[in-house]
């Protein structure tokens, strides 16, 4: 992330590392005080209501749902388009992997308020935003509002829907790339130099959207 040396991309790094550790460290804090109350260490058959508490909430920190959002549009912001590309697929597969590992001893109420509160949020925000990182942040959002909310009814339907928009995300963000758009206002100019290209992205962005 902190690869050009820019202020900004600098401050998106020591933010993202800062929510990551936290996060991490809220895990295996949950999985201890699990261990302390039932002594089990296993955190796929978490017993304890304050353990499951604190482990869904790490990994909607880790997600980056809403509440816990605030670091991943500035991160998004901060960072080249490819390094977006990757926090925006890769990187959400492995606390993606634990909440597909972990969904029978998540807290539901929690889980389920905290994916009906992103997909509002990230519809919503999403909609006066002029740079396209920020949107395609909340467009991520959003979507793993719609991955936590199945989740503890149908797991396998989640990770469908999370290879299909890493599929769909990773076309947008190679397409931004190779036209060099990072504004609405370049993407409005950007049509005339490659008219396919762009056709590709709006039916991609169109099929993002769900239609």
């Amino acid at each position: 992330i902190s690869k050009s040396h820019h202020p900004r991309a600098v401050e998106a790094a020591t933010k993202y590392f800062l929510t990551q550790a936290a996060a991490s460290a809220l895990v295996l804090f949950s999985s201890m005080t699990n261990a302390w109350q039932t002594g089990q260490w296993d955190i796929t058959q978490l017993t304890h209501p304050t353990s499951c508490l604190i482990l869904t909430s790490a990994l909607a920190i880790k997600l980056g749902l809403v509440p816990f959002h605030f670091w991943f549009p500035e991160v998004l912001q901060g960072s080249p388009l490819t390094t977006g590309l990757l926090l925006s697929t890769i990187m959400k597969l492995p606390p993606i992997a634990l909440l597909y590992m972990t969904s029978p001893s998540l807290n539901p109420t929690l889980l389920t308020t905290l994916a009906i509160l992103s997909t509002a949020l990230g519809g919503w925000m999403g909609l006066n935003q002029t740079q396209i990182r920020k949107i395609l942040a909340f467009s991520s959002i959003s979507h793993l509002g719609w991955m936590a909310i199945i989740i503890a009814y149908s797991p396998k339907l989640t990770l469908l829907n999370f290879y299909l928009y890493a599929v769909m995300t990773t076309t947008v963000f190679l397409t931004l790339n190779t036209t060099k758009t990072l504004k609405l206002s370049t993407l409005m100019t950007a049509w005339t130099k490659t008219p396919p290209l762009n056709a590709m992205l709006l039916l991609t962005l169109l099929s993002l959207a769900g239609l």
